[in-house]
């Protein structure tokens, strides 16, 4: 059984609350940080390997130490917990069942940022862990770690939660802070780059939720200690939202080491496909990344055994592999129709967009339009060629990263169920009543056998 980092007391009864959180070695981060310079609490973050959560993988450290520091300017840290991204939903569960965790690793950040101000922007359909949120920032500040003076060291700190109004594109950092200021959610030019001019012209940092809360372990434990938990570049425990086809969906942590078979079917994590049904593919990262037929997912196109981290799930490009996204892993079985599935996608991000850039505002009005004829028995053999070139010319073309979260998710499915698509077009009737299977693999798919 792999260690855990972040979720090792989730369970433990009243563990919501100061008292009990506190009881079980609570806020020892914050009484270790206040006694380090915040410069060597950023450089044990850098040795801890530590790479952002919410998607991008970036190093937490090396992000740390872009924040300018003009003179009489204050600076930010805003958490990123618009958590929006379908299939993904492990920083409510982190939010919800041990908030304490996040309030500490703000509090530690934004010591180490000097940071009087911090935030957390929510998902505005997680208004009950608002309340939630804001019991546990209370409690803190009853007990002298937030406030004025806090453990007497002479830093003062405040925490807000500020609530979204269910944007998807208010996840995108420079989004967030527009609405946080109270304007239209839209994503800004860049640079600047927030860690220069961020939230109200000042310098900001935007964490994820599970990156700011696996702060605490890393000062508790030291940098290095944290780095040798992992693999390679891929350091720590990673939070995973399991769902789809699979008989244990859940949030789990897990060691990067372990491998995608492993995940899938050992019974300390998936338990396997519900239903005793085949594997047909696999969302590995939450909506927005490249989906995988079965046999690339659990081997990679060298025919080595894919691992669960960043570097393994990137194997091959989006030619044989994908991303570790956001860590939303959506299983489907042998009896789901990735044409409709990618059609769902391809609303989903058509409702979403900002509108403010031409290629997603039109492009994924365009290829909804395509998939709900190929879906529903009323498209052509070019309608596939055409969908191929609109995501191409929406890919890189657009001021964030949405349009491409539109993209890749078509060009994958093209890309390795093409034949599907072919016979949605070749069988109109048919496609209606009948979901085309595993008739996309020659030979029967792997059945994996663990040790």
């Amino acid at each position: 059984m792999s260690r855990k980092l972040l979720l090792e007391k989730a369970h433990i009864e009243g563990i919501r609350t100061y008292e009990v959180y506190r009881r079980e070695g609570g806020y020892r981060s914050m009484e270790k940080a206040i006694k380090m310079a915040p410069n060597d609490i950023v450089e044990e973050v850098k040795k801890s390997g530590l790479r952002g959560r919410g998607g991008a993988g970036f190093p937490t450290g090396l992000k740390w130490s872009f924040l300018a520091k003009p003179e009489g300017i204050p600076r930010h840290l805003v958490v990123n917990a618009d958590e929006s991204e379908p299939g993904t939903f492990k920083d409510r569960y982190l939010m919800e069942f041990i908030p304490h965790l996040l309030i500490e690793g703000m509090i530690v950040s934004s010591f180490a940022l000097n940071s009087n101000v911090s935030y957390i922007y929510i998902r505005g359909e997680y208004a009950w862990i608002v309340d939630i949120l804001e019991q546990a920032i209370a409690e803190a500040k009853q007990n002298g770690f937030l406030g004025k003076n806090i453990l007497g060291s002479g830093f003062d700190c405040e925490i807000y939660v500020h609530r979204g109004a269910g944007a998807y594109i208010c996840g995108e950092e420079t989004a967030l802070l527009e609405s946080l200021e109270g304007k239209r959610g839209n994503p800004r030019i860049k640079p600047p780059f927030p860690a220069v001019k961020g939230v109200w012209e000042r310098p900001t940092v935007v964490n994820n939720v599970e990156t700011i809360a696996a702060v605490v372990p890393i000062i508790n434990e030291g940098g290095e200690a944290y780095a040798k938990i992992g693999v390679g570049k891929s350091t720590g425990t990673k939070l995973m939202s399991a769902c789809g086809n699979i008989k244990k969906p859940g949030v789990y942590e897990i060691d990067m080491t372990i491998s995608v078979e492993e995940f899938i079917y050992s019974d300390e994590y998936c338990g396997g496909i519900a239903g005793g049904k085949k594997l047909k593919a696999c969302i590995p990262g939450g909506s927005s990344v490249p989906i995988l037929p079965a046999n690339l997912l659990l081997t990679t196109a060298k025919g080595e055994k894919r691992l669960m981290n960043y570097e393994s799930l990137a194997d091959g490009g989006f030619a044989t592999g994908s991303m570790m996204g956001s860590g939303g892993f959506i299983v489907l079985d042998e009896d789901q129709c990735v044409v409709k599935h990618t059609y769902t996608l391809a609303r989903f991000y058509r409702h979403e967009s900002c509108g403010q850039c031409s290629p997603c505002r039109e492009g994924t009005g365009w290829m909804e339009k395509i998939l709900w004829n190929i879906e529903n028995g009323k498209g052509k053999i070019s309608d596939i060629d055409l969908l191929w070139d609109i995501q191409r010319k929406i890919e890189g073309n657009t001021i964030c990263p949405l349009g491409d979260a539109a993209a890749w998710p078509v060009a994958a499915a093209i890309r390795h169920f093409r034949d599907e698509f072919e016979w949605h077009v070749k069988n109109p009737a048919e496609c209606l009543t009948t979901n085309y299977g595993l008739a996309h693999y020659a030979d029967p798919i792997h059945v994996p056998v663990l040790a």
